[in-house]
């Protein structure tokens, strides 16, 4: 046999793709299964960036694309960050376009983190986070995170306690994936305190930064401070905030040493986004919004769906989403644990729900549920997992 990567034995898929594998074997049997998994839009992307990748390509920008990025797109990138998020940064020398955020994260790792070092993670957070930690040499050094007055927090003594000599990064994701919380400027100014006195970078991750309800605000941990602007990787996308998920656009903006070593990473792995692809991102972030707005407005509804189908169940409880389309359910109260109780919805409900310890033994206890996708299949799989629940109860 062909040896193998000693890297490639700490890799793991993700908690999403291996339910699927178990959905796909029950439907092959002829089973039918309504899906509340994926963190996937179901809109189409707004009829004006089509149009705009469309003349693109009639226009011949079918070519090799700026290894940093369209110089178009990366003024529009700055010029969004400026209106949105209340920071600055020089279009030249401080961003960089990606091919998707998934891309942008391990870019930044790779050029953050030295064998042996610890990258702390909230307890739970999104499971796809840990295995570009391993390929870059780093450790996982987990932040437990409880449950408290319907909603899971990250406080400063956490964070401070989990620290040791070896901590060098901090991923944080607002709104946070899965649980929905989104950090106000008190919890992130806490939070920042800390990051500045250990030295650490933060990696921040706000791709559902304009999915928010009841209130909440998505404040760019990188707007605090001068301070928290030098240590911060911003990274974001255009796949949930415009429904552009298979375009693969995303971008970093962070300090320009940061921003270099980054580039360096993505020359090894990629020649960035298409270049009509570009032009339609370019088109998203300085065009009209209303789109976004009215997407925002649609997910509002299917988060009360969810709150009303599933909100009068006995021992179950649902954690109100401060923003995303996910909704944690708390199913302590059934005595079972996560991954059973998603396991006899799958089989017995025929609906596919992620179990919270898939993100880490803090979302013990929890399930994850998607509404991404609305209309008839969120309501039947809201019928589904509401009688499967019910039943467990």
């Amino acid at each position: 046999m062909i040896p193998l990567a000693t890297r490639t034995t700490h890799l793991k898929p993700t908690a999403v793709n291996a339910i699927l594998g178990e959905m796909r074997q029950l439907q092959t049997q002829g089973r039918d299964i309504v899906s509340l998994m994926r963190g996937e839009p179901d809109f189409a992307t707004p009829e004006h960036v089509a149009a705009a990748a469309q003349e693109a390509i009639r226009g011949g920008r079918t070519r090799y694309p700026d290894n940093r990025g369209e110089p178009a797109l990366r003024e529009a990138i700055a010029a969004k960050l400026r209106r949105d998020n209340g920071v600055v940064y020089d279009a030249g020398a401080e961003i960089l376009v990606t091919t998707g955020a998934t891309l942008g994260i391990q870019a930044a790792l790779l050029a953050l983190v030295n064998d042996g070092d610890e990258v702390l993670l909230p307890d739970p957070v999104y499971d796809a986070y840990a295995s570009p930690v391993g390929m870059a040499g780093g450790t996982v050094r987990s932040i437990p995170c409880p449950m408290r007055q319907g909603r899971f927090v990250l406080d400063a003594a956490a964070l401070e306690a989990a620290i040791t000599p070896r901590s060098r990064v901090l991923i944080l994701n607002t709104p946070w994936n899965p649980v929905g919380t989104v950090f106000s400027d008190t919890e992130l100014g806490e939070l920042a305190a800390v990051i500045e006195r250990h030295h650490l970078t933060l990696v921040s991750d706000e791709i559902y930064e304009a999915i928010t309800y009841a209130g909440a605000r998505h404040i760019s941990p990188a707007s605090l401070s001068p301070a928290m602007r030098e240590r911060t990787v911003v990274v974001n996308s255009l796949s949930k905030t415009y429904a552009m998920t298979g375009w693969r656009v995303g971008y970093c903006a962070a300090p320009p040493a940061v921003t270099q070593a980054m580039f360096l990473v993505l020359q090894q792995t990629s020649r960035g986004p298409a270049t009509f692809v570009q032009d339609a991102a370019a088109a998203a972030l300085a065009g009209p919004q209303d789109a976004v707005r009215l997407m925002c407005e649609e997910y509002t509804r299917r988060r009360d769906a969810v709150m009303q189908a599933l909100g009068s169940i006995p021992r179950v409880a649902v954690l109100a989403p401060e923003g995303g389309f996910f909704a944690m359910v708390d199913v302590r109260g059934l005595g079972l644990t996560s991954d059973a109780i998603r396991r006899q919805l799958l089989n017995d409900a025929g609906v596919a729900v992620v179990h919270g310890a898939a993100y880490g033994p803090s979302g013990e206890g929890t399930l994850r549920v998607s509404f991404g996708s609305g209309g008839a299949l969120l309501a039947e799989g809201l019928r589904r997992l509401a009688a499967g629940l019910a039943q467990l109860a």
